[in-house]
């Protein structure tokens, strides 16, 4: 899956502490989605297929 950082539109987790620290975002795409470090953008992100991050989504709310 080859995802162009340029075209996605990234945000940042509610759940990241207040004062920016431990931040990830995450962009949604047609086929996944991508989730960075805010705090070291430059090291690029972590493409996930749609079925890897529905499942991640799934276990993460039975928690």
């Amino acid at each position: 899956m080859s995802t162009s950082e340029s075209h996605l539109n990234f945000r940042k987790s509610s759940y990241s502490s207040a004062k920016g620290q431990d931040c990830v975002e995450v962009a949604e795409f047609f086929e996944g989605a991508a989730v960075r470090d805010t705090q070291h953008r430059e090291l690029g992100h972590l493409a996930f297929p749609s079925p890897e991050w529905a499942a991640l989504l799934r276990s993460a709310t039975r928690q």
